[in-house]
């Protein structure tokens, strides 16, 4: 009998549209102690995602989720939808070097922007790089693209299928010809400009495939244009701490080079931050130790470093480095809003502020007066204003749920801005409108939460409804337009975004709230979301879905299990859910930071109480549950996916009325590697909500 034919006998009974027979998956005896507590693993062969074992079984998955998914009736009148709504020109906002703006544009529905530049602002933009040219599929991405300071050479990075790993290539801007450069396994890295050469951060080739690296020893290097990577300089490793990050930046008069040092797997959140003089070898401290303190470099002026902190200012301040007594003064101390972003630009500085997650821009002198508020379409989020010091203008962005990305420049004399850009999406904006509600989480802590929907909507709990999570990693969700979102509210459902602690919302006080042992609190938040959607009459728990990804991922994998009673479906896309086990793959050790680790006893047992793994539940009934990955993540590896779709099925498929299912894309990542199949999983998503929630059809 094969492996195949042996693993994937079929079995169980699941009523949904139709019998779902979900593929056996084998158990095998594998158990480990942590501290006292045994742990069974009898997943853990799915690890290994290059076995013939793990092909079959992630086939027998596809095949039962796609049978499933082709017989929706209304899927490809989702898709066809989604295309059209996605089909427009979509531009970023203009960078100047020299006589050049540089900006990206893509057509509509091409898989990848495309790098465009144009001397002055109304002449005829010409192709600098089309990535979708780079792969038949269209998967290759381009991730930076670095300009030297003369204006003559870019180095740019291309990643190829979702990965995280990056190969670094070398352009002659007058001719727009690759030279001979190709550097490899790049990752976590700037191109930082200095000369007639760039800084970059790597890792030691690995042994074996991308996604069983071990990503310790991270390195900068020096490489001079025209040059090969064995040739390169090698500037900072250590060693003796393989797991630290370390990445380095340049100021713009290239004077100096900055080192940033973290240590996140060793639960530190914070970095130091050293310094090194053009011309010379060593680097000198602005802070010397990895703390939980975070410290970036702004600017250089006038013999002084600006320095933005969180260091006894939970909501972010402004310092003075000065180069001669190498002190640190304040310059602008924190306010009650968090400042998201500090920029400098033609003599000026932009400040960015959240004030109960919408978006403050304030512009000061250099000495530290304010001059104005930077008027704003409404409430919403903004992001740009960089620029260099001669510079006369800047491009900002503007956006909200129902607000397309619109490109404004700023004059920065007057303080005046005009409409640069602006998008033609085929929606009518005026349909549908945006509040903010704030609710009561377990511990009596004020949450706020957008609510999006078409206006006219009648309370009466029948609308689908989605709310979408994240809570974590010092990660803001703020007011944003995605045109794959209009397309929900158009059939009659209300999005709703919870703003939960774990992100920077409110400074990293908010931030703390949610990590490591007190990360119940964003499930709470989350629970109280949903709660307060059906209370208002939104819908109820029979129209309510939950999505998220990634740590948004283990938000809703964990929240169905502590309350499989609140949503009809649920959306895990790639999530971290082996709490046990994060740390060993990939750059997983680098989330210790904000999860803690299964190594330390006390952070053990909060991890093992909620890994949405580990706390699976038979005799209940779970949501319809849809879990997404991709074969080519190697920053939340597929196994996390697989093994708790496998336990998922064997657990709860006996007591369990909805699918249980997962869809993995292939030639993909954390993320859609291209267009089309970001257009295919989001249609894929409302169908499963919307058929699962008992839509007949869409009207």
């Amino acid at each position: 009998m094969t492996s195949k034919i042996s693993l994937l006998i079929l079995l169980s009974t699941c009523i949904s549209m139709a019998q779902i027979k979900y593929p056996i998956t084998k158990k095998i005896d594998q158990t480990d102690n942590y501290h006292g507590t045994v742990v069974s693993d009898p997943y853990r062969w799915l690890e290994d995602d290059k076995s013939a074992e793990t092909a079959d079984w992630v086939k027998a998955q596809n095949d039962v989720t796609n049978d499933y998914l082709s017989k929706i009736p209304y899927r490809a009148k989702l898709q066809n939808r989604l295309e059209e709504i996605y089909n427009y020109p979509k531009y970023s906002a203009p960078s100047k070097k020299g006589e050049w703006f540089y900006f990206y544009k893509n057509n509509g529905l091409q898989n990848q922007s495309v790098l465009y530049r144009q001397k002055g602002l109304t002449a005829k933009p010409e192709l600098v790089l089309d990535p979708n040219a780079l792969s038949a599929e269209g998967t290759t991405r381009l991730m930076q693209f670095s300009i030297s300071k003369n204006g003559k050479y870019a180095a740019y990075s291309l990643s190829s299928g979702g990965s995280d790993w990056m190969d670094v290539f070398v352009m002659d801007l007058d001719t727009k010809k690759n030279l001979s450069d190709k550097l490899e396994w790049v990752k976590i890295s700037g191109l930082a400009w200095q000369g007639d050469g760039f800084y970059y951060s790597r890792y030691p080739k690995p042994e074996g495939s991308a996604l069983a690296a071990k990503n310790e020893n991270h390195q900068v290097w020096y490489h001079a244009v025209g040059s090969s990577q064995a040739s390169d300089k090698l500037i900072y490793e250590d060693k003796n701490n393989p797991q630290r990050f370390h990445t380095l930046s340049t100021s713009e008069d290239e004077q100096f080079a900055l080192l940033y040092i973290s240590d996140r797997g060793k639960g530190l959140d914070g970095n130091a931050l050293y310094f090194m003089k053009k011309g010379e070898s060593t680097f000198s401290p602005v802070v010397a130790e990895v703390s939980n303190s975070a410290y970036s470099f702004i600017d250089n002026i006038g013999g002084k470093f600006m320095i933005q902190t969180n260091d006894a200012a939970p909501n972010e301040k402004l310092m003075w480095f000065d180069l001669k007594s190498k002190s640190m003064t304040e310059f602008l101390p924190e306010r009650p809003e968090p400042l998201q972003g500090a920029s400098t630009a033609g003599g000026k500085l932009f400040l960015n502020y959240l004030k109960d997650v919408t978006t403050r821009i304030y512009v000061y002198d250099l000495k530290g007066k304010l001059e104005k508020e930077v008027v704003l379409p409404g409430l919403g989020t903004a992001g740009g204003f960089g620029g260099e010091n001669d510079d006369k203008f800047v491009f900002y962005s503007f956006t909200s749920f129902t607000f397309p990305p619109t490109i404004y420049r700023y004059d920065i004399a007057s303080g005046k801005s005009s409409v640069f850009r602006n998008p033609e999406v085929k929606f009518t904006a005026t349909d549908f409108e945006t509040k903010q509600v704030f609710y009561t989480s377990k511990d009596g802590t004020k949450v706020p939460m957008f609510i999006t929907y078409k206006k006219g909507i009648k309370l009466n709990s029948q609308n689908p409804t989605l709310l979408y999570g994240y809570g974590g990693f010092n990660v803001s969700l703020n007011p944003a337009f995605s045109p794959l979102l209009i397309p929900f509210l158009e059939y009659g459902g209300v999005y709703a975004q919870a703003n939960l602690r774990g992100g920077s919302e409110y400074g990293e006080k908010w931030h703390e709230q949610g990590m490591k042992l007190k990360k119940q609190n964003v499930f709470d938040d989350f629970i109280a979301a949903g709660e307060y959607l059906i209370a208002n009459k939104y819908c109820n728990s029979e129209h309510l879905a939950l999505r998220g990804g990634s740590n948004g991922g283990l938000l809703v994998g964990t929240v169905i299990n502590q309350r499989p009673d609140l949503a009809k479906v649920a959306i895990p896309q790639v999530g971290v859910m082996d709490m046990l086990r994060f740390h060993k793959f990939t750059i997983g050790w680098n989330w210790i930071a904000d999860y803690g680790s299964a190594d330390n006893a006390e952070e053990f047992k909060v991890l093992y109480g909620y890994s949405p793994l580990h706390n699976i539940k038979s005799g209940v009934n779970y949501p319809a549950t849809l879990v997404t990955t991709a074969d080519h993540d190697d920053r939340v590896v597929p196994a996390h996916s697989f093994k708790y779709a496998a336990e998922l099925q064997a657990t709860a498929e006996g007591s369990t009325k909805n699918p249980l299912l997962i869809r993995i894309d292939t030639n993909s990542g954390h993320g859609a590697s291209n267009t089309k199949k970001n257009l295919e999983t989001m249609a894929d998503i409302y169908g499963f909500i919307f058929w699962n929630m008992g839509v007949k059809e869409l009207k």
